[in-house]
């Protein structure tokens, strides 16, 4: 064997090994430097939106300062984005406020829902909305306390018949969606269409998203 063709044969091992790691860990939406695929949403009132880095223990984060109402980022790309058959992640962060530091809207076949982390005076999670009833007050709306300062990791995964979601290692939502209305609650939170993050009267830090779908 030639020294060139035992290169190539090393390159297309580390080729496929990375391939395997991006199928296993999804594809990154957070470069960790810039808001490349994300612009504020536009929301009326809100803070500003920039990548700080380092931030708190060193690595890279959004801040979503706190706003009058609504501050967010929405991803741009949407047209990339399945409608079904995927997972998204993230970490977030309560850096100060008392209320949701993360509404992930997210697609749901042909609609959008959002995943409210710490609403409602700060200890409410749930979907908004389902058959036109917000997270604050439908079955999917459950109550946890939520420190500052701390990181959660957050996860939301969509099938043809179901939405679920974590936070950390707690399911929080397992949803049957067949005959039901899925929804955006009505006003600005449209602006994060098809894919947001948003917090509410609520300085906020996110990192690490991700996306995987098969």
């Amino acid at each position: 064997m030639t020294v060139a063709l035992k290169r190539l044969r090393v390159v297309a091992a580390v080729l496929a090994l990375a391939v395997v790691a991006w199928a296993a860990d999804g594809r990154v939406l957070f470069d960790g430097r810039t808001l490349a695929g994300w612009v504020p949403s536009g929301f009326e009132g809100e803070g500003v939106v920039r990548v700080v880095s380092p931030f708190r223990d060193g690595g890279a984060a959004i801040v979503l300062e706190k706003g009058t109402t609504l501050s967010g980022v929405t991803w741009t790309r949407g047209a990339e984005l399945p409608k079904t058959n995927y997972e998204i992640s993230l970490e977030a962060m309560r850096v100060e406020g008392g209320d949701f530091f993360c509404g992930l809207t997210f697609p749901v076949g042909a609609s959008a829902c959002t995943f409210v982390v710490g609403g409602w005076g700060g200890t409410v999670t749930g979907l908004s909305s389902i058959d036109r009833v917000d997270a604050s007050g439908n079955e999917t709306t459950r109550e946890m306390e939520l420190a500052d300062g701390r990181w959660y990791r957050i996860r939301v995964r969509v099938t043809p018949d179901r939405i679920e979601a974590w936070i950390d290692d707690d399911k929080k939502v397992d949803l049957a969606t067949k005959d039901r209305v899925i929804g955006l609650r009505p006003g600005d939170i449209q602006k994060s269409r098809p894919l947001g993050i948003a917090a509410y009267m609520t300085r906020a830090a996110i990192r690490d998203i991700r996306l995987r779908q098969w």
